[in-house]
C-alpha cells in the first residue's frame, strides 16, 4: 500500500509540472510582453550607439524650459582657421604633444569694422537716450604765459576735445596775444577764439582774481557783440572737469549752478601732520554750490569755509601757502547766451543789461541777475560733484624754455661713460685722402711686424705625432704576437 501511494504522488507531480510547461508558451506569446522586450532591446541598442551624447541630449530635452530648435550638442566643435595662412603644428615633448597655435593677432580690417559698429551703436544710443537737440558750448578760459600754462592748457584742451558737442573755445590772454598761447590753442580740433587783454597779470592772488573777472567780462561782451548762440561756461585752465559736467550743462534753460569741489593743500610741507586732530575734527565739506530743500528747490548757497586756512593762505603767486577760492566761483555757473544779447525778445526781465553794468562791479555771475532765486540747480540739485577747483602754480621767477621748445640743443652736464656712437673724423679733400691712406698703411706695417712662428706649438705638434706613432707600433706588436 505504501508503494502504491508513493507511485501515485510522483505521478501527480509529473502531471503538475507538465501543466506548467504547457502554460508557459501562452505567457511568452503574449503581445504586450514581446513589445516591451523589443522596446527594451531597442533602447539598449540606441544607448550603446549614442552613449553619453544621447543621454545628455535627453537630459536637456527633459529638464530645460526653453525650446531647443537646433541642438548644438551633437554638432562637432568648430575649428577657426587663421586667415594669415599660418598652419598650426605640434611639438612632441615626451608622451604628449603641444599644439602651437597660429599667430594670435586679429585681422586689422575686422578690428576696424568692429570699432565702426561700436561707434554706430553709441551714436544710436545717444540719439535715443541722450540730449535730443544739443546746443553749442561756448567755453570761456582766462590764461597768461607762465611755467604751468602748457600743462594746464593741454589738459583742458584734451578734455574739450572729448566733448561730444560743438565747442567754441574763447581764450582771453592777459598781457596781449602771444605766439606761445596761439601755438597751444592751434593744436585743438575746436573753434578757438583768441582775445588779448592788455593788462599784465599781477603777482598777488587777490589782484589776479580781480583781473580774471575783467577778462571774463570781455569774453561775455564778445559773445554779445557776435551774437553767439549756445551755452556759456567758465572753464579755468587749472580746473578739472568730468565729461558728465558738459552733459549736465545741456539741461539748463537760462542760468544754472553746479557744485564745485575745492581742492586745497596744507601749504607748508615742513609742518607736522597732527593725525589725532584730523581724525577727531568734523569740518565742513570742501565744496561750493547750490543748496536745495526736500522739494529740490534752491534755498541758498553752500560756500567753502576758509577760516582754518586763513593764517597760512598764499598772498603771492607761487607761495607755499594755501590758495583759497572766493565765496562764489565763476566755474560753477552755466548760462544761455541769449541772456547777453541786446534787444532780444525772449530775454527775461530779471537779467541786467551788460551795457548798463560796469565791469568793475561784476565779481560773479550772480551780479548779472536782479533776482538770484531764478538760478536752476543742476547735478541732482547740487549733490553730484563734476568739477574740481585747483590752483597750482610755480614761482613767478621760475625759468622755462619759451613754448617748451629746446633751442639750441642741451649742453652736456654729466658725460656718459661710454659714447654710444663712433667719433667720425673730419672729411679730407680727394688728394689728401690718398696720402692719408698710404700713410696709414705704412704705419700699420711698421707697428705690426710679421709674427714669428712659435716654437712651442711645433714642439707640441711633434710630441703628439710621436705619441700617435708609438701607439700604432704597440698595437701592431700585439696583433703579431696573437
Amino acid at each position: 500500500m505504501k508503494q502504491l501511494s508513493l507511485l501515485h504522488q510522483t505521478a501527480t507531480r509529473r502531471t503538475n509540472s507538465l501543466r506548467t510547461t504547457s502554460d508557459a508558451p501562452d505567457i511568452v506569446k503574449s503581445p504586450a510582453t514581446l513589445f516591451w522586450i523589443l522596446l527594451h532591446a531597442l533602447c539598449c541598442l540606441i544607448s550603446l550607439l549614442l552613449g553619453f551624447r544621447f543621454s545628455r541630449l535627453v537630459f536637456f530635452l527633459v529638464f530645460t524650459t526653453s525650446g531647443i530648435t537646433s541642438p548644438s550638442i551633437l554638432k562637432p566643435p568648430i575649428t577657426i582657421s587663421n586667415r594669415t595662412g599660418l598652419a598650426s603644428s605640434r611639438v612632441v615633448v615626451g608622451r604628449h604633444g603641444i599644439l602651437i597655435r597660429p599667430w594670435p593677432h586679429p585681422n586689422p580690417l575686422e578690428v576696424m569694422r568692429a570699432h565702426k559698429i561700436l561707434d554706430r551703436v553709441q551714436k544710436e544710443q545717444k540719439a535715443q537716450f541722450g540730449v535730443k537737440d544739443p546746443k553749442t558750448l561756448i567755453v570761456v578760459t582766462t590764461t597768461y604765459v607762465r611755467t604751468f600754462q602748457a600743462l594746464h592748457l593741454t589738459s583742458l584742451m584734451h578734455s574739450l576735445m572729448n566733448v561730444p558737442y560743438d565747442v567754441v573755445w574763447v581764450v582771453v590772454e592777459a598781457g596781449g596775444v602771444t605766439n606761445e598761447t596761439a601755438a597751444l590753442i592751434a593744436k585743438a580740433n575746436l573753434r578757438p577764439v583768441h582775445l588779448g587783454f592788455q593788462t599784465r597779470m599781477p603777482l598777488t592772488w587777490a589782484h589776479r582774481f580781480r583781473l580774471e573777472d575783467l577778462m571774463r567780462m570781455q569774453a561775455l561782451r564778445f559773445v554779445m557783440d557776435q551774437k553767439l548762440d549756445g551755452i556759456v561756461m567758465f572753464a579755468d585752465d587749472s580746473n578739472m572737469h568730468s565729461l558728465e559736467f558738459f552733459d549736465e550743462a545741456q539741461k539748463v534753460n537760462w542760468i544754472g549752478a553746479l557744485t564745485v569741489g575745492i581742492l586745497v593743500h596744507s601749504g607748508d610741507p615742513d609742518s607736522p601732520l597732527k593725525v589725532k586732530e584730523v581724525e577727531k575734527e568734523e569740518g565742513a565739506l570742501p565744496v561750493q554750490g547750490p543748496a536745495c530743500n526736500s522739494t529740490d528747490s534752491l534755498v541758498g548757497w553752500y560756500t567753502f569755509d576758509a577760516a582754518p586756512y586763513a593764517e597760512r593762505s598764499a598772498v603771492i603767486i607761487g607761495d607755499m601757502g594755501t590758495v583759497l577760492p572766493r565765496k562764489i566761483e565763476w566755474a560753477g555757473f552755466v548760462l544761455n547766451s541769449k541772456l547777453l544779447w541786446r534787444d532780444d525778445v525772449d530775454k527775461p526781465e530779471w537779467m541786467n543789461d551788460l551795457d548798463s553794468l560796469a565791469d568793475e562791479s561784476v565779481d560773479s555771475p550772480l551780479s548779472l541777475l536782479k533776482d538770484h532765486s531764478v538760478v536752476e540747480p543742476l547735478g541732482s540739485c547740487g549733490r553730484k560733484v563734476m568739477l574740481w577747483w585747483l590752483r597750482v602754480e610755480a614761482r613767478a621767477d621760475s625759468k622755462f624754455p619759451p613754448g617748451w621748445v629746446i633751442d639750441p640743443p642741451l649742453e652736456i652736464t654729466v658725460p656718459a661713460k661710454h659714447t654710444p656712437w663712433p667719433e667720425i673724423p673730419p672729411e679730407l679733400p680727394a688728394t689728401e685722402k690718398v696720402t692719408a691712406v698710404e700713410q696709414h698703411l705704412v704705419e700699420e706695417t711698421v707697428k705690426r711686424p710679421p709674427k714669428a712662428k712659435s716654437r712651442k706649438k711645433s714642439s707640441r705638434g711633434k710630441k703628439r705625432r710621436e705619441a700617435r706613432v708609438s701607439d700604432t707600433q704597440v698595437s701592431s706588436r700585439q696583433v703579431g704576437e696573437k
